[in-house]
């Protein structure tokens, strides 16, 4: 009675220990195995641990040797015949009496553990533990153990595949062994992102056309995957249809363009290319470029005043127009804008509107350095070597004066 409740509270201690070592998690009560496993005489049999719980990150196992009821044959001849021959410890009915004291009490083996079942077959038939990942050696009749699966080398790659194998002490009787096994399912880990399944979202995002456009797309990917990741288990995001998973990979997508900085840096580009393709005379490409980036919903008025001064250039007037109020809207105090808008509405035979922003203006400074007047006397000179009509830009010179 004594060695039980000193063996329960043995087993109660681990499970202490390693509640206090693991906080963020829970032994699974639900998962947990309990298994009687009878072991023929002199022979050895496995158990392969099945089903454990996602995120199973160690196990807390007892072994326990059922022999209250284990009693050897009842006569003497039944009990020779289960000698082997030679037993290497003595024949005939001494050799039997001598048996009979060693097996009447409590009833010990041997256990190992492996990861491979043909290791563990090939246990089960010869007895070999030179490939197991664990061997108690000495036959015991009770154990417990705390196994910490990433902690073992030898466990760490293939903690799905576990077989403990037993190899009975008791040379005459069958023993009645009970393995109990209790998972411990670590919180983030049970989400079942692992590293290969983390590399699995990143490596579909690198394949995005969204992603193809980037110099460099790995900080956009691991967005979208720690935002898939917070949102769903891995089991669950599998089990999306492909268009579920697409729309996800979209909306995340989006938002992890402006907050890893990817849009901007995207934006600034498109700026470079316009901004070479206006130096080159070619504007229609220059509008091409602050196209996309006005889709992206992040251009800035300087944009919208690009834009609008090259629709001026390819004569274009009432489109420069649209953009042109869409970016004084955004920020009225742009001057330059609204003086781009003024060559806008004067090309575009609108005299009295354009007249209204020159007046409004004519005495302030479109930038730190130039003049409204100055300015709009160096677009005029461009205006004409560009080929656009000039029959007004006098009127507005003069009232500049």
């Amino acid at each position: 009675m004594q060695v039980k409740k000193i063996y329960y509270l043995l087993w109660l201690f681990l499970l202490q220990q390693s509640l206090q070592a693991q906080q963020d998690g829970y032994w699974d009560k639900e998962r947990s195995i309990t298994q009687e496993i009878q072991v023929t005489a002199r022979e050895r049999a496995l158990f392969k641990v099945e089903d454990l719980p996602v995120g199973t990150t160690e196990l807390l196992y007892r072994i326990t040797i059922l022999d209250d009821k284990q009693q050897l044959a009842s006569s003497l001849v039944s009990l020779l015949k289960a000698i082997p021959d030679p037993t290497g410890i003595s024949q005939g009915s001494a050799g039997a009496v001598f048996l009979m004291s060693k097996i009447s009490g409590q009833d010990k083996c041997k256990y190992a553990l492996f990861t491979q079942k043909e290791q563990a077959t090939s246990y089960q038939k010869t007895g070999n533990t030179d490939q197991s990942c664990y061997h108690q050696e000495t036959p015991v009749s009770k154990d417990a153990k705390r196994l910490v699966l990433d902690q073992s080398s030898c466990i760490q790659a293939n903690k799905n595949n576990l077989w403990f194998g037993f190899e009975s002490s008791n040379w005459f009787m069958s023993q009645k062994i009970v393995l109990e096994i209790v998972p411990w399912v670590d919180t983030k880990s049970s989400r079942g992102w692992t590293l290969e399944n983390r590399k699995t979202i990143i490596q579909s995002c690198k394949t995005s056309v969204m992603a193809r456009k980037m110099q460099n797309s790995d900080d956009f990917c691991i967005c979208i995957e720690e935002k898939i990741e917070k949102k769903y288990k891995f089991q669950e995001f599998q089990k999306l249809l492909p268009i579920e998973q697409a729309k996800n990979y979209k909306t995340f997508g989006e938002n992890c363009f402006i907050e890893t900085g990817a849009l901007k840096t995207q934006n600034d580009a498109l700026r470079a290319a316009a901004q070479r393709f206006e130096k080159n005379a070619d504007y229609s490409n220059a509008i091409a470029q602050y196209h996309q980036i006005i889709a992206t919903q992040k251009a800035n008025t300087s944009d919208y005043s690009a834009i609008g001064y090259n629709y001026i250039l390819t004569k274009q007037y009432a489109k420069a127009i649209q953009f042109l109020n869409q970016g004084q809207q955004a920020d009225p105090t742009e001057l330059l804008i609204q003086l781009r808008l003024a060559h806008a509405y004067l090309l575009n035979n609108q005299y009295q509107n354009a007249k209204a922003l020159h007046k409004t203006y004519q005495y302030q400074n479109v930038t730190s350095t130039q003049s409204w007047a100055e300015q709009t006397q160096n677009d005029f000179k461009i205006f004409k070597n560009a080929g656009l009509p000039t029959e007004d830009f006098d009127r507005i010179l003069k009232l500049l004066k």
